[in-house]
């Protein structure tokens, strides 16, 4: 029994003792492993290919002011460095504490386009770090970016934009590092349920290359696009509606007696004033680009029709005024008459008294006496009531004429503006690339 016991004890100490984990830990890369995070994996060889792939948290806050976009987003990064695969531990795969992101070599990822960005802290730093057995590396951090997107706005607020976002290497060019997305189906992934305010993601997004050149080297570039299609609902009932209903509402003074001036005048001033104040609301919230929008037209059209009603009320009152300075211009006209018919009398007068030579010698050859028959004042009354009459349908014509010219005209305007802006340059932004 004592010579087994013995021989129990003997086999305990000869086998191996499993290695603890931090023991592990300091053998794969502590100070004693030779591992040196300083020098990218195959250093002086093959160029490193990190796969990346992104987890869309959050998408919003597209502002057009500035030409930028907010986004919250899982970037993930993996690689493979052989220093690090193992076989002493039974796991095929670890999962470290954050700390141990700095014992280790990482890529230099940066967003090229990026104007903002901060990590996430609470409750603890947001990052993820998993080792495989056969070296390869998983890191995993949760950014939010606040990343450039230039927008071309000629078909606001129809307009589909393009917005990108590009990871980029700053420190090492193509020959030592090289970036690659996932598998096409799985590189972006969004968050189910995710919406935004005024856009509609749209399911397609662009995976692609965007390789630079620097006087420093050819750097390694990927990007993906993400198309925004801009919900119009807000500006219908903020901008179009109102607009509209202003335009109709300047109609009412055709309808209106032309003498009641300040009714008509009254009413085209505060339409022409409210269509002023809604386009500048319009362009409150935009960028002061230099080319024409599409709410640009809109709102100038708007304001020109409002602008017109008013004009047409002064050119309506103008002709009906028109019969009063004819009638002033009858009556200059017969004063005229009556002072030369006198003159001619007393010419008569001044020879019949033998005092023909105390004339001048125009007046002398002046043709025989006339006689000055005043028109009667009743017939003056009746052909100033007809001039009256006359010019008074005139402008009556003007109305009805304007009662259907201006909304043919602006029926017109709309189906030609709806027709270019939602369905040819629609067509057009879907059919490009």
């Amino acid at each position: 029994l004592v010579s087994g016991r013995e021989e129990i004890k003997a086999a305990s100490r000869s086998s191996p003792q499993p290695m603890s984990p931090s023991d592990f830990l300091d053998k794969l890369m502590g100070r004693t492993s030779g591992y040196d995070a300083r020098i990218r994996p195959n250093f002086k060889g093959p160029p490193v290919n990190v796969t990346c792939n992104i987890f869309i948290n959050s998408f919003g806050s597209v502002t057009e002011t500035t030409m930028d976009y907010r986004v919250n987003v899982f970037l993930r990064q993996q690689w493979n460095d052989p220093r690090l695969a193992y076989r002493e531990y039974p796991d095929d795969s670890l999962d470290l504490d954050p700390s141990m992101l700095d014992s280790i070599w990482k890529p230099d990822l940066f967003f090229a386009n990026e104007k903002g960005a901060n990590f996430h802290e609470v409750t603890t730093d947001n990052k993820l770090l998993r080792i495989f057995k056969n070296g390869n590396v998983l890191y995993s951090i949760r950014l939010t970016l606040i990343l450039s997107c230039p927008m071309d706005l000629k078909n606001f607020p129809m307009d589909i934009q393009t917005c990108t976002m590009q990871l980029e290497s700053f420190g090492y060019t193509m020959n030592d590092l090289i970036f690659e997305w996932l598998e096409e189906q799985e590189a972006v992934q969004v968050a189910e349920g995710l919406t935004l305010p005024q856009f509609i993601l749209r399911d397609e997004k662009d995976l692609g290359y965007c390789t630079k050149y620097y006087n420093t080297g050819k750097f390694t570039c990927i990007e993906v696009k993400f198309h925004l299609e801009r919900q119009m609902g807000y500006y219908l009932i903020q901008m179009y509606i109102p607009s509209l209903l202003i335009v109709i509402l300047s109609w009412v003074s055709f309808w209106i007696n032309m003498d009641a001036a300040p009714a008509r005048v009254g009413l085209g001033i505060t339409t022409v004033l409210t269509m002023t104040t809604q386009s500048a609301g319009s362009r409150a919230s935009l960028p002061k680009v230099s080319y024409v929008k599409a709410i640009d037209i809109w709102m100038a059209v708007c304001l020109l029709f409002v602008f017109a009603a008013l004009l047409e009320y002064a050119a309506v009152n103008f002709v009906s005024r028109q019969h009063k300075e004819f009638i002033r211009l009858r009556r200059r006209q017969r004063r005229q008459r009556m002072e030369e018919e006198l003159v001619r009398e007393s010419h008569f007068y001044l020879r019949g008294y033998g005092l023909g030579h105390c004339l001048q010698p125009k007046d002398r050859a002046g043709g025989g006496p006339g006689i000055y028959s005043p028109t009667p004042a009743s017939m003056l009354l009746r052909e100033g009531e007809s001039l009256r009459r006359c010019y008074i349908d005139r402008a009556k014509r003007i109305d009805t004429i304007s009662r259907a010219v201006f909304p043919f005209t602006f029926l017109v305007f709309n189906i030609f503006y709806w027709v270019v802006y939602k369905v040819l340059r629609s067509e057009d932004i879907h059919s490009l690339p």
